[in-house]
């Protein structure tokens, strides 16, 4: 009696201990992250903040603080009160300002939305350097060849700096391409007369003279027969030469409406930071404009969910995928 009381007391204080760890591990993970929107109050951050405060950028159980930057105080102001009206769970807090250094303080996660001029985003860049963490994740949303000509500026100013410096690496400055990876997918999902998610592994990538093409070659599709190649399936090279193209490339829905593709944007923008994150599922890449260690471009990425990309490879000669490359 007296050795089963013992094995007793000793489970019970083993489970609370443990329990005790678990409850203090998950407080630990569910702590705010910091999420920076520069150019908060206009139509693409109007669109992406509710996004991140209701957990579509981070996931649906991460709490998270909203730091907005924008030079329109009052509209900025204006926006704050919604979202506190808005009664968001996930949000813990909201920092609204036009100062530079007090947005960027500690924030994890930066989206660089509306960047006026180059000079607004060095001084942008500079304060994140100097204030946000160091391993922030940065991605800036513009068209992507303004934006990849930002991110080199950012990039070539860290080289030039000294290295013991608090500065975040090229490696986590990305920029957004996930834009027309989303459009294409959307494109050919109508096409095949699928739905979207039964579509994957389009690549956006880069001519020379940073224009970006589509390239469907490894893009698949799955039917009720299961996976094929989407070429294979749609069978009709023109279509994806000529109008599949231009429908991707050049924006169609914003020329419609007569605005910016402020709804699909920060959608891609929330799709890109979350596989970032998160993790992009087994078998799938995504576009991701990143930093291959010798230039900026658009490439097929995976990410592992620990906050790291790595660039898919294919075979030259069967043009199958053959590693990541990190």
């Amino acid at each position: 009696m007296a050795s089963s009381a013992l094995v007793t007391s000793f489970s019970f204080a083993f489970f609370r201990k443990a329990a005790g760890y678990m409850s203090r591990f998950l407080r630990i993970e569910t702590q705010p992250v910091k999420v920076l929107v520069t150019g908060a109050a206009g139509e693409i951050g109007n669109a992406i903040v509710p996004m991140i405060a209701r957990g579509l950028m981070l996931g649906a159980n991460q709490p998270v603080i909203l730091h907005m930057l924008d030079t329109d105080a009052e509209a900025l102001e204006e926006f704050k009160m919604e979202l506190i009206d808005a009664a968001f769970p996930l949000l813990e807090g909201v920092v609204a300002t036009n100062d530079a250094k007090k947005a960027c303080k500690d924030v994890n996660v930066a989206v660089m939305i509306g960047v006026e001029s180059v000079s607004t985003f060095e001084d942008q860049a500079s304060a994140l350097g100097n204030h946000a963490d160091r391993h922030c994740k940065v991605l800036v949303v513009a068209n992507p060849a303004e934006a990849k000509n930002l991110c080199i500026i950012y990039a070539g100013s860290i080289q030039q700096k000294n290295s013991q410096q608090k500065n975040i690496q090229p490696k986590n400055i990305t920029y957004l391409t996930r834009l027309e990876h989303n459009r294409a997918l959307g494109r050919i999902s109508e096409k095949a007369e699928v739905h979207v998610r039964d579509v994957k592994n389009v690549i956006i990538r880069e001519n020379d003279d940073s224009t970006l093409y589509v390239d469907v070659d490894h893009a698949i599709v799955t039917t009720s027969n299961g996976e094929k190649s989407v070429k294979d399936h749609v069978a009709d090279d023109h279509w994806f030469h000529s109008e599949f193209m231009t429908a991707v490339l050049q924006r169609d829905a914003a020329r419609a409406r007569k605005r910016s593709s402020a709804l699909s944007a920060a959608s891609s923008a929330c799709d890109h930071v979350r596989d970032w994150l998160l993790g992009t599922p087994e078998g799938t890449w995504v576009s991701m404009g990143v930093y291959s260690g010798e230039y900026y471009g658009s490439f097929p990425v995976t990410c592992d969910g620990t906050g790291e990309w790595f660039i898919k490879e294919f075979d030259e000669t069967t043009k199958k995928p053959i590693k990541d490359k990190k």
